[in-house]
């Protein structure tokens, strides 16, 4: 590419944000160009779930499940415990639903409503995925839609600078694998190139509980977007937010995924005891793995909490890859996973007790409700891991990059994990979904503000 190239909205980051904001300018007419510096489009999404959540849909009201945007933002409140901004969070509650109607019935992204149980946070079931619940199965699809509409994405091109004229980004500078630096000018920047999961002095600066903690995320979420939106002089918000995993598979890099805890399973250390209320969240659960013995924790679940995983993909690798071990009982268990067998038996009856009401949980977890487990059983090794940081540039409810005086920059965008999510500021409020919520609505809201913008100028 030559370098008086021009394209009116340039995409740095070819991930599920950058793919979803691409799309949505197009739409309107506007020439893109989406800039990614790996071979091959995959970002953070491909290592995701691929779930999103959405509320007040015609899928939700069809199965009698009542939501609604409010309720969404209640329940993000909730678990930020107030520590987000509410016009945000309730903005987002309300595209949700038509972001999803959007990518489905506009770009054929095969999006549904996941039934059979709820996770934490979440009061209703709001969450949609496609049909393998794999964010690389997402990344496909949101790829093959870019292709559809013959939006150019250019591969191996590893963005290095973003020239402006009083504070208006006019150019954008990357680097081939050659070295060679090549540039293309635009009219409006939108920066979907995740946050800083793979700089460590970042998160050692911003994130201290998981510095020394797995790194589970895209290695190119280096903070580039942060830099170059505070050059511009833009706000920075919740740096300390991150969204961590308590179930990464030990010495496999395979999610080992919540809803077997949510229905029922538990976790304990090397010595046989649980720690802490599993059930309050996966991403908080990661720092208090990392603050056991060996910073590592068992998975504890039975034969009707397997079969409900074998509906995701992840949980298949796992088994293949010879994550999962089983026993017909709990002390034949306790001896796979090299566990102390009367420590286990101990805390199996403690958890059936919690399920028939009959005593109180020491870490405040309700287990009454949930069916008690039964052999023969399964558990899982696992660590506690950073998936990615949630913190980053403040962006309004149009996902324009906003001054620290809260104007906004006059052509910068962002979405995904460049943007302020709504997690608050730590990995407690992080609400299962938000992550490819703030992906998916912000990269649509970037996508329609910046080609409004340009089609308007021009």
């Amino acid at each position: 590419m030559s370098d008086n190239l021009h394209f009116p909205v340039i995409v740095i980051g070819a991930g599920g944000a950058g793919l979803t904001a691409a799309l949505a300018a197009s739409d309107l007419g506007a020439e893109v160009l989406v800039l990614e510096r790996d071979s091959v489009p995959m970002g953070s999404t491909a290592m995701s779930t691929g779930l999103i959540p959405a509320a007040g849909t015609p899928e939700q009201a069809e199965k009698g499940i009542e939501d609604s945007p409010e309720r969404f933002a209640a329940d993000v409140m909730a678990k930020t415990k107030g520590k987000t901004d509410p016009d945000i969070a309730l903005k987002l509650g309300q595209e949700s639903a038509e972001t999803i109607a959007w990518l489905r019935d506009k770009h054929s992204i095969p999006l549904s409503l996941i039934g059979g149980f709820l996770y934490p946070g979440h009061t209703a079931m709001r969450m949609y995925g496609t049909p393998l619940r794999t964010g690389g199965e997402l990344m496909a699809s949101l790829q093959t839609a870019c292709e559809a509409a013959d939006i150019p994405i250019l591969t191996d091109a590893t963005v290095t600078r973003l020239a402006s004229e009083k504070g208006k980004v006019t150019l954008v500078e990357y680097t081939r694998p050659d070295g060679v630096t090549e540039s293309v000018s635009c009219d409006a920047v939108i920066l979907a190139c995740s946050g800083f999961g793979g700089n460590a002095d970042m998160v050692r600066e911003w994130i201290p509980e998981m510095a020394e903690g797995f790194y589970h995320g895209h290695p190119g979420n280096k903070g580039d977007a942060i830099r170059w939106g505070q050059e511009l002089g833009a706000k920075l918000s919740d740096m300390s937010a991150y969204q961590g995993h308590g179930g990464l598979a030990a010495g496999h890099g395979i999610p080992i995924l919540w809803p077997l805890i949510m229905e029922g399973g538990f976790q304990v250390n090397r010595e046989g005891k649980r720690f802490s209320n599993e059930a309050s969240g996966y991403s908080e659960q990661a720092a208090k793995i990392n603050g056991q013995p060996g910073q590592v924790a068992w998975s504890i679940y039975d034969e009707r909490l397997h079969t409900l995983m074998l509906d995701f993909d992840d949980y298949q690798d796992a088994l293949k890859a010879g994550a999962v071990q089983s026993a017909p009982t709990i002390q034949e268990l306790a001896a796979k996973a090299n566990l102390p067998a009367d420590a286990l038996e101990a805390t199996l009856a403690n958890v059936m007790a919690l399920n028939a009401g009959e005593a109180t949980d020491e870490f405040g977890r309700d287990f009454t409700g949930k069916i008690p487990l039964a052999g023969p059983f399964y558990c899982a090794k696992v660590v506690g891991a950073l998936f990615h940081t949630q913190g980053g540039l403040s962006v309004d409810g149009d996902a324009r990059v906003l001054a620290e005086d809260g104007s906004p920059l006059p052509n910068l965008y962002a979405a995904g994990g460049a943007a302020r999510g709504i997690s608050g500021d730590g990995a407690d409020g992080y609400l299962a979904g938000n992550g490819l919520l703030t992906a998916t609505s912000f990269g649509k809201l970037a996508g329609r503000a910046a080609a409004k913008q340009v089609l308007d100028e021009n």
